[in-house]
């Protein structure tokens, strides 16, 4: 047996993480991990280590990673302060089920339970928006602790895993060997499930397939796009996930969001066959638990997760799959198609219906925005990655931009704002040779606006759209609506954002009219920087 040199418990960790194939850190620097930032120096051609502002955005790129990579996106951050701004990117894991994993440091261990300087119980704090929290007590232990950690955050239903460092431990000198690489743990269908589902299929007079979740890669995609070709069944993305399916495909019908196609939301509620291939079927993808009666569902349901404890959560289904969705895909283009289906001319009234939706001219008063999605629709690569946070402003982006390939579509199921501008710093930097536009409303560039400057730093060219309306434009909309003349607290002024992109050193202009935008955008695209165009549109309601 070969005999392991010592090492300290920081060099164990940056060892471990690349036997486990990392290629970048997201991250704040911060006393409690230092010894992990000394064993990242010596791997500082393997491992590349992203300095960002603010704990909520590094956890947010790493987010971000995990959703284009499929493997777990890897954020370290310092105790107390640093874990509470980072809990933001975690919670968006755990909805949105992204691999991630976010590694905190702790407190000595002669410390702990005194409240000493920034101490938090992370196994409590995280207790409810992680797969696993666990601290690791020695460094001996760390290999095995990797180990889990990359095994947990990829199997099943993919998510966050949080681990706590104490600084001591990291220190501490032992003697033991790196883990090989992980692979992931992989559930597949039985074959009398994929008979009941194609018993289910061949009875069927008004199915709709209705993909999304976590767990897709370009393989599923292609495989789920191969099996509905083979059925001729209408395919329907649910809420931030239309990137599973290729949007200019004749069987595409269009997004189970907010604010779905009033046909689509129909046929969901009046299909004989739902078969849900991915999503948790939660509140955006249901309207609101409406478009389907719980627990015992109008439609015949056909769930397909590969996450037991998520089956018949909400739901009671008709047939409940528990399987990796490579296995499921592959599984469902083996089975012998459907002849002749009988809703074979539904469909095309369907795909009439989602043309007829998305061409429907929608602006703020005189700031046409539907024009800004559509030329960047029809002038943008087909891989280009395309990221937004939340409020209003999405609708423009998920309702008339069209998503060709996976993955491309970057976005929170779990309605987080501020996620838009470091997610398409993260996918800049993971992916440097592909076209990244950020969407970002006022309110939500400002949460992690800052982060700009780790865009310049690093090259990220990231092209960001502020639409800039001076309030919370979603919440206003709602104080309207349950309050109306009664405004307080959602108006916002806003600075000069063109200028501050500049002072950040990025290219940054100001867009006055929609008709200025296609050649500000392409200014900013030759820019050779990473790029700001400040969008001042009206406020509806003022």
């Amino acid at each position: 047996m070969t005999k392991v040199s010592e090492r300290s418990g920081g060099e164990i960790l940056a060892q471990g993480l690349k036997s486990h194939g990392v290629d970048t850190v997201f991250c704040v620097p911060g006393e409690s991990y230092l010894a992990v930032l000394d064993g990242l120096y010596d791997l500082r051609d393997d491992i590349n280590v992203v300095t960002c502002r603010q704990e909520g955005g590094a956890a947010y790129m790493a987010e971000a990673y995990g959703k284009l990579k499929g493997a777990p996106g890897i954020c370290f951050v310092t105790r107390g302060p640093g874990a509470t701004n980072a809990s933001i990117g975690v919670h968006t894991a755990f909805q949105d089920s992204t691999p991630m994993i976010l590694f905190i440091g702790q407190v000595a261990r002669h410390q702990e339970d005194r409240e000493a300087f920034q101490e938090i119980d992370y196994r409590r704090m995280y207790g409810e928006m992680a797969k696993w929290v666990a601290q690791i007590e020695t460094a001996d232990r760390i290999p095995e602790y990797l180990n889990r950690a990359f095994h947990t955050a990829t199997s099943g239903r993919p998510g966050p895993v949080v681990l706590a460092l104490p600084e001591d431990m990291l220190t501490e000198m032992a003697s033991v060997a790196d883990t090989p690489c992980y692979k992931k743990v992989a559930s597949a269908p039985r074959p009398e499930d994929m008979a009941q589902f194609r018993s289910l299929l061949s009875e069927a007079k008004n199915p709709l397939l209705l993909i999304g979740g976590g767990g897709w890669s370009a393989e599923t995609s292609q495989n789920i796009t191969r099996f509905a070709e083979g059925n001729h069944l209408p395919v329907a993305c649910a809420f931030r996930r239309q990137d599973a399916f290729d949007n200019h495909h004749e069987l595409y019908v269009g997004e189970v969001g907010i604010a779905p196609n009033p046909t689509l939301a129909e046929r969901v509620k009046n299909a004989d066959l739902l078969i849900a291939v991915g999503p948790r079927l939660g509140e955006m993808t249901t309207s609101g638990y409406t478009l389907l009666n719980s627990p015992n569902t109008q439609q015949k349901l056909v769930h397909i997760l590969p996450g037991a404890e998520e089956l018949n959560r909400v739901y009671s289904a008709e047939l409940a799959i528990l399987s990796d969705l490579t296995a499921f895909t592959k599984a469902a283009v083996a089975l012998k198609p459907v002849v002749d289906p009988v809703w074979r001319d539904a469909v095309a009234s369907l795909r009439l219906s989602y043309l007829t939706f998305m061409g429907v001219e929608m602006g703020i008063k005189d700031f046409p925005m539907h024009k800004i999605s559509s030329y960047l629709r029809e002038n943008l690569p087909s891989d280009a990655i395309i990221t937004n946070g939340a409020g209003n402003y999405t609708v423009w982006g998920q309702r008339f931009y069209q998503f060709t390939s996976y993955p491309s579509q970057l976005a929170p199921t779990s309605g987080a704002m501020g996620y838009g501008v470091p997610a398409g710093i993260g996918a800049k930097i993971a992916e440097p040779d592909r076209v990244v536009v950020t969407f970002a409303g006022d309110g939500c560039f400002m949460m992690n606006g800052q982060e700009i400057a780790t865009a310049v730093q690093y090259g990220a060219n990231v092209i960001i759209i502020v639409v800039d309306n001076g309030c919370f434009g979603t919440i206003r909309m709602h104080q309207e609506r349950e309050y109306p003349d009664r405004v307080i607290s959602t108006r916002l002024n806003n600075p000069d954002f063109g200028a501050l992109a500049r002072a950040y050193g990025a290219y940054g202009e100001t867009v006055d009219s929609a008709d200025q935008f296609p050649a500000a955008f392409e200014r900013a695209r030759g820019s050779g920087q990473p790029a700001l165009l400040h969008m001042k549109v009206p406020n509806l309601w003022e």
